[in-house]
């Protein structure tokens, strides 16, 4: 799944495209994504013109002088192709500037989504509403964590997963920070130090600063807007890694929690 990095990735790629363009054309090749689009959507954006991109987590925003918002989510295989040559199959959503750009929302498997809300009630969408800090932002400290974990007995990993602590982290970029900063995936949140919390908050900015330098993480089907592919999985310290020497030469071990793979070494964590 597009984690953060790929997501700031793909808002970075688009806005040369669209940042103060007009859309001339919106085709939707299909009702629904993971849930309906909406059905006004062509209607609100034809015409309009593109203010400024962002990302809350992992959504990409799109703001346009109507005071209308788009939301999109990547869920597991979505991606943004610009110019593309032709119309694909899983092309759902396309979109044209009156430049002649063209830009196609692909996804083979639909879990993604778009959404449509006024400009002004996008802080308060229910989805937005309930995120934690951005990992980011400034409001992601050691002080932020220690006050989510205290008292808490559920791992570590497990808690920076919760969108309610922190917005936006995925399991690759746990699993490579958590090594970053020598802390075992599996320890108790509330039991780690605020001095190593500090650590923990820096690697996760670290991390996540050179996955976006990197044009984020290649998995199956995600690939930037231009086509080219992600590159920082030549950097992961441990993630996939199993079996592999960690930097202290022990051997990466992956665990299985919840459904998602952890990857650690357990040499170098504690």
């Amino acid at each position: 799944m597009p984690e953060l990095p790929e997501v700031e990735t793909t808002v970075r790629g688009l806005a040369p495209v669209l940042e103060g363009r007009r859309i001339r054309r919106v085709l939707m090749r299909r009702p629904d994504l993971r849930r309906p689009m909406p059905q006004d959507l062509g209607q609100r954006l034809t015409g309009a013109t593109v203010l400024s991109l962002g990302r809350r987590a992992k959504y990409g925003l799109i703001d346009t002088d109507r005071g209308d918002t788009m939301i999109f989510h990547l869920g597991m295989s979505g991606r943004w192709r610009v110019d593309p040559s032709e119309a694909l199959a899983h092309d759902h959503l396309i979109l044209e500037t009156e430049e002649g750009r063209t830009l196609a929302l692909n996804d083979p498997r639909r879990f993604g989504s778009v959404d449509l809300l006024p400009t002004a009630e996008v802080d308060s969408w229910p989805a937005f509403k309930a995120l934690g800090p951005e990992p980011l932002g400034p409001d992601f400290t050691a002080a932020h964590l220690a006050a989510a974990f205290e008292g808490r007995i559920a791992p570590v990993k497990a808690l920076l997963l919760d969108q309610r602590i922190v917005a936006g982290l995925g399991n690759i970029y746990v699993c490579e920070a958590l090594h970053m900063s020598g802390i075992a995936p599996m320890r108790a949140g509330g039991r780690i130090a605020t001095s190593r919390l500090a650590e923990l908050a820096e690697a996760i900015r670290v991390v996540l600063a050179a996955a976006i330098e990197a044009g984020g993480s290649t998995l199956r089907d995600y690939a930037r807007p231009d086509g080219e592919l992600g590159y920082f999985f030549k950097q992961w310290r441990v993630y996939g890694r199993e079996g592999e020497p960690c930097l202290c030469g022990a051997p990466v071990k992956r665990r299985v929690d919840g459904g998602r793979s952890t990857f650690f070494c357990a040499k170098c964590q504690k």
